[in-house]
C-alpha cells in the first residue's frame, strides 16, 4: 500500500491570478515543481515566501548557480527527500553541470568529479546538515573559495532547502500529480509517470542506497 499523502494540494481554481501565474511557471520551468507549491498555497504568505526566496537566492544571487544546485541535491540525498532529489535545475544543466556530478555527492570529498570550490561548498552543506564542528581550519577553507556575501547567500540557501526538504519528505507528495503533462526540471528517468515508476523500481535507484 502506498504511503498516504499528508497535506492536500490546493486546487488552481482556489488561487488568485498571481498564484496561478506562479504555478504555471512551476509547470513550465520547474524548480520547484507544482506539487510543493500547491501544498504551500494553503497559506499564501508561505507560498510567496518560498517562491520569492527561491528566485532571489537560488535562481538569482551572488554565488554561482551550479554550486547552489549541487548543494540542493546534496541536501536531498542527505535527508532522503525523493521529491526534491528527482528534480534538476535546467539552468545548471545549460551551464554545463552534468548528471555524473549528482552521482557521487555523498562521497564528494574523495571524488575526482568536483573542483576544490565545489568540494568546499558541499563541505559547508554537510556541516550545516550534520551539525559538524567548524574550527578555524574549516573557515580558512571556506574563505579560500568564497567571499563573505557568497558564504551568507550559500548558508541561507542551504538552510532554506534543508528545512523545506526535511519537511517535504514527510508529506508523501509525488511528481506528475499537479498540472501534469510537463517534464520541466525532472531528472533523467522521471520525465513521465511511466518512466518514473520504472526508475523508482530500479535496483540502482539512489534512495535505496
Amino acid at each position: 500500500m502506498a504511503d498516504k499523502q499528508r497535506i492536500s494540494y490546493v486546487p488552481l481554481d482556489q488561487m488568485d491570478d498571481q498564484m496561478r501565474a506562479e504555478m504555471e511557471r512551476c509547470a513550465r520551468e520547474g524548480t520547484p515543481r507544482p506539487e510543493s507549491s500547491a501544498v504551500r498555497a494553503h497559506v499564501p504568505a508561505c507560498f510567496w515566501f518560498f517562491a520569492r526566496s527561491w528566485n532571489d537566492i537560488f535562481r538569482q544571487g551572488v554565488c554561482d548557480h551550479q554550486i547552489k544546485e549541487l548543494c540542493r541535491v546534496y541536501i536531498s540525498r542527505t535527508v532522503q527527500c525523493e521529491y526534491c532529489g528527482n528534480q534538476r535545475s535546467v539552468a545548471a544543466a545549460s551551464a554545463g553541470l552534468t548528471e555524473g556530478k549528482y552521482d557521487e555527492l555523498l562521497n564528494f570529498e574523495t571524488s575526482a568529479r568536483y573542483t576544490d570550490r565545489e568540494k568546499a561548498a558541499l563541505a559547508y552543506a554537510e556541516a550545516i546538515a550534520w551539525h559538524l564542528p567548524t574550527p578555524d581550519e574549516f573557515w580558512d577553507r571556506m574563505r579560500a573559495h568564497f567571499s563573505e556575501p557568497e558564504l551568507v547567500e550559500l548558508g541561507c540557501f542551504i538552510g532554506l532547502t534543508f528545512g523545506q526538504q526535511s519537511w517535504l519528505r514527510m508529506l508523501n507528495i509525488g511528481h506528475h500529480e499537479v498540472m501534469a503533462g510537463t517534464d520541466a526540471s525532472m531528472a533523467p528517468g522521471f520525465e513521465t509517470p511511466e518512466a518514473m515508476v520504472n526508475s523508482l523500481a530500479a535496483d540502482d535507484y539512489w534512495a535505496k542506497h
